[in-house]
């Protein structure tokens, strides 16, 4: 049998996936030395008498060894103990060793037909003599090195399974695998995800080569870019070049820059078409906007949404549109992208990139995203498509983070009437529309009327309302007070806002919140991000304060949280990591993705040294 079809039926995936299949436990059955109550032995023993004693079996016995009687008690005994612990027999036995009293005793021990050892114990589908069996065929250092594996991870995770006395003597006294195993163990499942993904990611010829000058466009600008948008662009610029169509994520932080990324893709495949999909009809219109105000003269732009279409698709360079574009006969485009991809379906944006295919050939993919991932995470999606992050923002944001309780309700309610006295809005962010028995915090419905008591200008709106974008357009232009849920999260513009306030934010992810203190400040205004909780001295809350970095938040969000969408070591393709941790292992990765980088085609394609021989014979 060869050994892939040895691992598919044993329900592993690869020969690493077996490897870093850890032993649960050990059984040491070398021959005792020493007596030491309270823990298991394997000894020789001599069995002088056996006897009944109402539904268990009581021994005499000596241990041959150490020249001392021990005591054996068998609960629960079958018939054919009866036949191996009969008087005169001599037995290796395993199993905790016990003082009562002055004497010695074992109770239901274990008889071995020899001493094998330091034995580990698996939690397999399989028995564990043929786990172990297969474990010792395939797991070796020549096959761990062939895998990609350096010489020193190989013997760590060998030691693991074929411990000897010194190792099972660390493992005990740690309570478990030592950093060194556990860092071999990590990065082997890392090298693992690596290698099985590279397998599994599509190639498709692109529609076009595309390699417009950003030039024009960049002196148009009254601004630099930043180096974290050069970067970026530049990445994407490599990929829009090459015949293969480009498959890739970029990633900012809020205020980032990200149109402007957007803006110079669409100058680079100029004169061939772009396509730009937007989640909302406000965020495509801003888009529009800001192309029409940005690109050069000679790019014509279209909108297109459900509710207004503006220019002419046929005859547009760059064209702007909502998931209404879905339903258009679309010119043909050789570059989609999908902003804030996260807010469509899969098949979405599969559709939209099925309908501006040909043949097999596909148009560049490029999506973006203002939801910051952990850089951990970042690298293990690039295993499927390349992944851009847009370090750092056009301007550092000015935005004082505090807790604030009930108790501070008064000073709260001064900030916001001097906000508004100098023209500037407020948000205020309700985790729940309608009341919740139990929940703890007042829903949006029932604080509505508090504000408009106590305020001018206050405009309420909330995901399941059809008005949502009328409204937050009216707001911008002359709103105070904005009452609203996370619908608010991503997307509009607001350059007035200068403050937010979130109730029950302990409730919310700290990416959530990140996003939320995003709307403030969008334009160097001195901004306020006020956390309203009944646990004022949460060290979740306390460490979100500290930072305004997205990728760190979003670290410490997983970090924090344990559970849910990514966490759990959950990423987006459904793959769980049992050693890899997404918040606290960036450098393992990234070592792994290296390593995984560096193999070569044929060697990538090699099994395991059982079932190369021939190759070695040759």
């Amino acid at each position: 049998m060869q050994w892939q079809e040895k691992l598919k039926k044993a329900g592993f995936s690869s020969l690493l996936e077996l490897a870093v299949y850890a032993p649960v436990g050990y059984a040491d059955t070398r021959l005792s030395t020493t007596l030491r109550p309270g823990r298991v032995h394997t000894l020789n023993v001599t069995i002088r008498h056996l006897a009944d004693r109402g539904g268990r079996l009581a021994a005499q016995a000596f241990l041959d060894d150490f020249n001392q009687p021990l005591e054996i008690t068998l609960f629960h005994p079958k018939p054919w103990h009866r036949s191996v612990f009969r008087g005169g027999a001599r037995l290796l036995l395993h199993g905790k060793l016990e003082r009562f009293g002055h004497k010695l005793q074992m109770v239901n021990p274990q008889k071995l037909a020899k001493s094998d050892g330091i034995v580990p114990r698996y939690r397999s589908k399989l028995r564990q003599d043929l786990h172990r069996k297969l474990v010792a065929s395939l797991v070796t250092e020549a096959n761990l090195i062939g895998e990609g594996l350096r010489e020193e991870e190989a013997q760590l995770l060998l030691r693991m399974h074929r411990p000897d006395g010194e190792w099972l003597a660390l493992y005990e006294r740690h309570g478990g695998f030592g950093p060194k195993t556990l860092r071999a163990l990590k990065l082997a499942e890392a090298l693992d995800w690596f290698k099985r993904m590279a397998k599994k990611r599509t190639v498709h010829e692109a529609t076009a080569r595309l390699s417009g000058s950003i030039e024009p466009f960049v002196k148009r600008l009254p601004f630099s870019l930043t180096e974290g948008q050069r970067k970026v662009i530049e990445e994407i610029a490599e990929d829009l070049a090459d015949s293969t169509a480009a498959r890739r994520m970029v990633v900012g932080d809020v205020g980032s820059g990200k149109t402007m990324v957007i803006l110079a893709s669409a100058m680079m495949a100029y004169p061939h078409r772009a396509v730009l999909m937007a989640p909302t009809s406000i965020l495509a219109r801003q888009l529009y906007e800001e192309a029409r105000k940005w690109l050069t003269d000679e790019v014509k732009i279209a909108l297109v949404s459900q509710n207004e279409t503006e220019g002419e698709m046929k005859e547009a360079h760059l064209i702007v549109g909502t998931h209404a574009l879905l339903y258009k006969a679309l010119p043909p485009a050789e570059l989609v992208m999908v902003d804030e991809q996260h807010r469509f379906g899969t098949e979405q944006r599969a559709k939209l990139q099925a309908l501006l295919s040909k043949g097999k050939k596909r148009p560049h993919y490029l999506q973006f995203s203002a939801t910051p991932i952990p850089r951990t995470q970042a690298m293990i999606e690039s295993a499927l498509v390349d992944v851009s992050l847009i370090e750092g923002t056009p301007y550092k944001k000015d935005i004082t983070t505090r807790v604030v309780g009930r108790g501070d309700w008064e000073a709260l309610e001064r900030h916001i009437k001097q906000e508004i006295a100098q023209e500037r809005q407020v948000l205020v962010v309700y985790p729940l529309v309608e009341s919740s028995e139990g929940y703890g915090y007042k829903s949006l419905e029932e604080s509505e009327a508090f504000w408009r008591k106590r305020f001018k200008g206050v405009y309420v709106t909330h995901g399941k309302d059809r008005e949502k974008e009328r409204v937050l357009a009216e707001f911008a232009q002359k709103g105070k007070i904005l009452l609203t849920t996370t619908v608010i999260e991503v997307g509009i513009s607001l350059p007035r806002l200068s403050t937010v306030i979130i109730v029950g934010a302990e409730r919310m992810g700290l990416a959530t919140l990140h996003q939320l203190r995003g709307r403030v400040s969008r334009t160097g205004l001195k901004g306020y991000c006020f956390l309203l909780t009944n646990q004022p001295q949460s060290e979740r809350l306390a460490a979100f304060c500290r930072t305004t970095n997205g990728f760190e938040i979003a670290r410490l969000d997983l970090k924090f949280r344990q559970s849910g969408d990514l966490l759990d070591g959950k990423v987006q393709s459904g793959q769980t990591f049992k050693w890899v941790d997404l918040a606290e292992d960036e450098e393992i990765v990234a070592e792994a993705k290296r390593m995984a980088a560096g193999r070569s085609p044929r060697a990538h394609s090699k099994g395991p040294d059982c079932q190369n021989k021939a190759d070695q014979n040759r």
